[in-house]
């Protein structure tokens, strides 16, 4: 079992000597977090399960610290006033302003102002410490399925031979690698009332920035339309049909593949008490994957990804 947030509290120093209260934040669907207050401010201490990144479910805990003080760098991610690496925990800054949600991220006017973050994130924040390929994350917890003969949606695997398809299309015309977060549900967004911030570094690592852009379209579900505004907001003058079907093919990768990070969820961390049901969101993601597997507009997308006429 991972340690509670109170032990962690009682043991680090000033904090056990004062009046400290704490407050769950329940949206993480992972590690634990909490809102401390305390005499001299406000923090985020965020506690971490080695059983996340031991069942596949996040990158190891010594890169996820590493990787989130280098997205601090940026400006983007919150500041780390400390790394408890014998816990594990973060103390992170606490970010004042609201939680975006997927009618927020599909605002219009939003959508400049996240891909304004995103390219403050790829451009200036360290080199993250690990890569980060979809396609072997994919291969990563299908395996795991397998091994543990864990559930997943009918008809799944009938659709790897596209999906192979569509990373060769990927593959034929590779942009540059660059710090990625990986994982922006609408949750992963704060508004500080100046800039849009990034939190939680679980899956970070160097990737494709189509990748970003096309997990952002999958978890906030755009619409074609709107997934072409986020990519001219980010690639601006160099956006082209070619960047733009890039990434709404890494949008159905993105729900392809986290269809299976919510099966092992369930399967191998499920949490009765965390208030959410991580079968339910496989198969809402499944319902997405197939939905653009089944456009007949999908070859379409893989020539135009390649260059081709």
């Amino acid at each position: 079992m991972p340690v509670s947030i109170e032990d962690v509290i009682a043991q680090i120093p000033g904090w056990d000597q004062q009046s400290v209260r704490h407050t769950l934040i329940t949206g993480g669907l992972s590690h634990q977090v909490a809102r401390v207050d305390t005499a001299d401010g406000r923090y985020i201490l965020r506690v971490l399960d080695p059983n996340v990144s031991r069942v596949g479910l996040g990158i190891p805990l010594d890169q996820e610290i590493e990787n989130t003080v280098r997205a601090a760098e940026s400006g983007v991610g919150p500041r780390v006033f400390s790394v408890l690496a014998d816990v594990p925990a973060l103390i992170l800054e606490f970010i004042e302003g609201p939680t975006l949600s997927a009618p927020d991220v599909r605002d219009p006017a939003t959508i400049p102002r996240i891909a304004a973050a995103c390219r403050r994130l790829h451009d200036t924040a360290g080199r993250f410490v690990n890569d980060f390929d979809i396609s072997a994350k994919l291969s990563e917890l299908l395996t795991l399925c397998h091994e543990h003969d864990l559930r997943i949606p009918d008809g799944y695997e009938e659709n790897l031979a596209t999906v192979r398809d569509v990373g060769a299309a990927l593959a034929a015309r590779p942009l540059p690698v660059v710090p990625c977060h990986n994982d922006l549900l609408a949750e992963n967004f704060i508004d500080d009332g100046e800039s849009i911030r990034i939190v939680d570094y679980q899956l970070s690592g160097m990737n494709d920035p189509a990748f970003e852009l096309g997990d952002i379209a999958a978890e906030a579900d755009f619409d074609p339309d709107l997934t072409s505004r986020l990519a001219a907001a980010y690639f601006g003058t160099e956006t082209s049909p070619a960047l733009v079907a890039r990434v709404r093919l890494n949008l159905l990768l993105s729900n392809f593949t986290w269809t299976l990070w919510f099966s092992v969820h369930h399967g191998m961390l499920d949490r009765p008490n965390a208030g959410f049901d991580y079968w339910h969101e496989a198969a809402d993601k499944w319902r997405q994957a197939v939905r653009d597997l089944s456009d007949p507009g999908l070859g379409r997308l893989l020539d135009t990804a390649r260059g081709r006429p």
